[in-house]
């Protein structure tokens, strides 16, 4: 909107566009309760965006500048008789730290590849006359909704995950067609090259899947908001075992067409999918005990056990036996529906799902304003409410529920008892894929297990330029892990190992790193208490696992408190059923009749 005033009154004013605020956002303005939507910053979605290459170095070169702070107006002339004000934080810089930039490709067209890192700064100044590019994304999104398919409901899902490619095979790709993949990114691919196509990068600050038959995805079902998305397969499940990275066979063709297992390993792992279907008494009896212990008494043998293990259940050797069957119970009701894996990833990056459903709430009535703060939150002493929030030009905006994101929480209102957990992050533009094939449309999943005592486990996403997230030539590779460090410390002893960078050795076969960030983000799955009203409820950010369950779950679980009788995201009317004012009900009768009549 505009500069001019924002209408006073609405039934629930949101805090922060993440993905849960969106979906709680869309929610209510479905069922029709007055939305404001705002946030601070001048792009859609937090946490959980996708930037240009261009818009990511500007939010680099922001994060590493001294965040200014704002004068702090007194609005204690707004208060009524029996009100007291809560100021919220101004800055949301503590939920990412420890930016290091390091680029290994040269300068110019034509140079030799760069020996040495260039300093984080002088990405920077590359980027300082691209900063108005960060305000254009939303036009840019915008802009591609209106291309996307209006198919219903799950078709759209499917017939979007279906254009992919073949399935392709899971024995290991010859030597040959390795060399064959790596002939194009003989020609260098310098950093003016990244910068001069910057806009045909999606570069996600977080990193995600949607399982097939998670609840992300049956909420984009359920809601018809997935017509304003395209999606596509995750194509293969690799893991890297032994300095090698291998395809992990997981559907029953990849089961059989599989030239790694033996045949009585193939048996045996058929034998132990099918076995997990359903729980036994067996299962039940390593309840609290180690996966791996359990694994280990089926003797499946060490290959089947990585596999189970790593890439299927996805867990470490640690987890009880409960959680992990239930992950692989989870994995193997995933697969089939859309593809061979049980993976889906949104073309253009997942910073389209928060926008999808804030497109959502805005079709039905909800207000949106970027670049727009509160300062303060207006209570009533006697009952412990919000009545009304205060916006950073003295507006006096009344509302009867507030959702705010973490972020916007000052540090005197949370009950800190104890620090909080980070995640830690890397995103490589790689001239090449890890394992080459005769597909050049593959989006993998690989699982790194720990490459020493006391690591974490590495989940790492890689996207082919079909998913629209880079350039032509170019990979677009996300690694996430809990952190034990900086996000440097955790995550470059695995960058060093699969991928070429100066740093390597005897790596001349791996794919070279152009571009690479490290960065670590709070960890939002660590739920924390707040001292705030009791109809203003909290939200959180990503969280380190590899779906969407954490996020959708706060959505739903704070719109039932508010309300407990409304369907939660009901689906929306197809454009040519609805009557708008003014027009002859008749007529509308009249076309559905002739159509049922067809």
């Amino acid at each position: 909107m505009a500069a001019e005033e924002l209408p006073s009154e609405f039934d629930v004013v949101i805090l922060g566009t993440g993905l849960a605020e969106s979906v709680v956002a869309a929610a209510f303005s479905r069922v029709g309760q007055r939305v404001l939507h705002l946030d601070r910053r001048s792009y859609y979605a937090a946490n959980w965006a996708s930037f240009t290459f261009n818009s990511l170095l500007t939010w680099i070169q922001q994060h590493h500048e001294e965040p200014q702070p704002e004068e702090l107006h007194d609005w204690s002339s707004l208060l009524e008789e029996g009100e007291e004000l809560i100021y919220l934080s101004n800055t949301d810089s503590a939920s990412v730290r420890n930016l290091q930039v390091f680029c290994f490709t040269s300068e110019e067209d034509e140079e030799e590849e760069a020996q040495s890192p260039d300093a984080p700064n002088t990405t920077e100044e590359e980027s300082a006359g691209d900063a108005v590019k960060e305000t254009s994304e939303t036009e840019s999104a915008d802009s591609k909704y209106e291309e996307t398919n209006q198919k219903p409901e799950e078709e759209q899902v499917r017939k979007a995950s279906q254009t992919e490619g073949e399935e392709p095979e899971a024995d290991q790709p010859t030597p040959t067609a390795a060399q064959s993949q790596s002939e194009p990114t003989k020609k260098k691919i310098s950093y003016a090259q990244l910068v001069k196509e910057g806009r045909r990068f999606n570069i996600d600050l977080v990193s995600k899947l949607l399982y097939s038959r998670g609840s992300l995805v049956d909420l984009l079902i359920k809601s018809n908001v997935s017509r304003y998305a395209e999606f596509k397969n995750v194509t293969r499940i690799l893991t890297y075992r032994h300095g090698q990275v291998e395809q992990v066979p997981c559907s029953r063709a990849d089961v059989f067409a599989s030239r790694q297992l033996s045949v009585v390993e193939k048996r045996k792992l058929m034998r132990y999918l099918t076995s997990c279907v359903e729980e036994t008494e067996e299962q039940r009896a390593y309840n609290g005990r180690p996966y791996l212990e359990f694994l280990c008494d089926q003797q499946l043998g060490n290959n089947l056990q990585h596999f189970l293990l790593h890439s299927i259940a996805m867990v470490t050797e640690d987890t009880p036996t409960e959680e992990g069957l239930a992950s692989t119970r989870h994995f193997l009701r995933c697969l089939g529906r859309y593809g061979n894996t049980p993976f889906l990833f949104p073309v253009y990056g997942l910073g389209e799902i928060p926008q999808c459903f804030c497109r959502m709430c805005a079709v039905f009535g909800g207000i949106y304003c970027l670049r727009h703060s509160v300062t303060c939150l207006l209570v009533e002493k006697e009952t412990n409410r919000c009545k009304a929030v205060i916006d950073s030009r003295g507006q006096r905006i009344s509302c009867s529920h507030c959702v705010v994101e973490d972020g916007f929480v000052g540090a005197d209102r949370k009950r800190l008892a104890t620090p909080t957990r980070f995640l830690s992050r890397a995103v490589l533009i790689t001239d090449g894929s890890i394992l080459p094939s005769n597909s050049d449309q593959q989006v993998s999943m690989v699982t790194v297990p720990p490459v020493a005592a006391g690591c974490p486990t590495v989940k790492m996403v890689e996207l082919c330029p079909s998913t629209m997230t880079c350039m032509p030539g170019t990979h677009l590779v996300h690694l996430t892990c809990q952190s034990v460090g900086s996000a440097f410390e955790d995550l470059s002893p695995v960058v060093t190992r699969m991928f070429r960078t100066p740093q390597s050795h005897d790596q001349e076969k791996n794919p070279s790193v152009l571009w690479c960030l490290y960065f670590n983000m709070a960890d939002g799955s660590e739920v924390k208490g707040h001292d705030l009203p009791s109809n203003v409820f909290v939200t959180f950010g990503p969280d380190g696992a590899l779906s969407h369950e954490h996020a959708v779950s706060q959505a739903e679980s704070i719109f039932k408190k508010i309300l407990p009788e409304e369907d939660f995201c009901p689906p929306a009317p197809n454009p040519e059923d609805i009557i708008y004012d003014g027009e002859n009900t008749a007529t509308g009768e009249e076309a559905q009749s002739l159509q049922t009549e067809e």
